[in-house]
């Protein structure tokens, strides 16, 4: 009855106005934390579905899936799913200013905690309750899913050349940061709210190496950041970046543990870790 006289009377049904707007009477919190699920889409429209429906929705209590100008029909299906904060591009801002958007629209809910989640099912959505869990037992401010703990990156179809250059970077940063973290370009991650508010993000890359910006400056920042072992998938419809691409990453990262050496070791200001509010 209500969907009729909604539908008569070009009105927005009471059901979706309630999911819209659960997160400001949702009682979904865990530890008085609320968690917010970001998924910066792009051409997502084959996989969306099913990463939405593995949500743990009762311990979430808003997500928010940014489109960036996807070529297919992304928009249309995260509407017909109701998910309750549908943001769009309406020029492609690349992969760093999608999350961009996620984080600001999250921060703006005043979400304690903010899980970023690929909606190209490459990862499992059944982590977000224990990754969310870890950081509100106050013992971590970042998590981050690692596909190279537990052997999961090759099971899961990693290319090969894809495998051995994560494991080469992923050394080097170590080394240059002081860390011994299993991977560094994971982009399964959860963050409390801290965390994004003591770092001006918004000035960081647009593109791929936004994540391992972001990262660095975690570690800059002396935030404390734990991993959990996380399978993946490899398959058609899941996103991945070309080996054009991959190489131009790559030299990235060598750039990210440059900076980061040159203004803790040497006291070199640079504008990555200006924007970094430390301990």
């Amino acid at each position: 009855m209500i969907w009729f006289v909604a539908k008569k009377f070009k009105c927005t049904p009471i059901p979706y106005i309630c999911e819209k707007y659960r997160f400001y009477f949702s009682n979904s919190m865990i530890e008085n934390y609320s968690v917010v699920v970001i998924m910066p889409a792009y051409n997502a429209a084959r996989t969306l579905e099913k990463t939405w429906r593995e949500i743990p929705h009762d311990i979430v209590d808003a997500v928010i899936l940014t489109d960036d100008n996807s070529r297919d029909n992304t928009r249309e299906i995260a509407r017909n799913l109701h998910i309750p904060y549908i943001l769009s591009h309406e020029k492609n801002k690349g992969y760093g200013g999608n999350q961009k958007t996620c984080y600001l629209k999250a921060l703006e809910l005043k979400a304690d905690i903010i899980v970023m989640l690929h909606p190209d099912y490459q990862y499992t959505p059944l982590l977000i309750k224990p990754m969310a869990y870890l950081l509100a037992s106050g013992l971590y401010d970042v998590v981050i899913g690692s596909r190279i703990l537990g052997n999961g990156a090759l099971k899961g179809g990693m290319p090969l050349y894809k495998y051995f250059a994560n494991r080469c970077l992923t050394f080097v940063q170590n080394i240059a940061l002081g860390q011994k973290l299993s991977e560094y370009h994971t982009g399964y991650r959860a963050y409390k709210r801290e965390v994004l508010t003591a770092i001006d993000f918004e000035k960081n890359s647009d593109d791929f190496i936004f994540d391992n910006e972001l990262l660095a400056q975690i570690v800059f920042a002396d935030k404390n950041i734990a991993e959990i072992s996380c399978p993946t998938k490899y398959f058609e419809e899941a996103s991945s970046i070309n080996l054009k691409r991959s190489i131009v990453y790559g030299f990235g990262v060598l750039r990210v543990c440059w900076l980061f050496i040159l203004q803790k070791y040497f006291h070199w200001h640079t504008s990555l870790f200006d924007r970094v509010k430390r301990k």
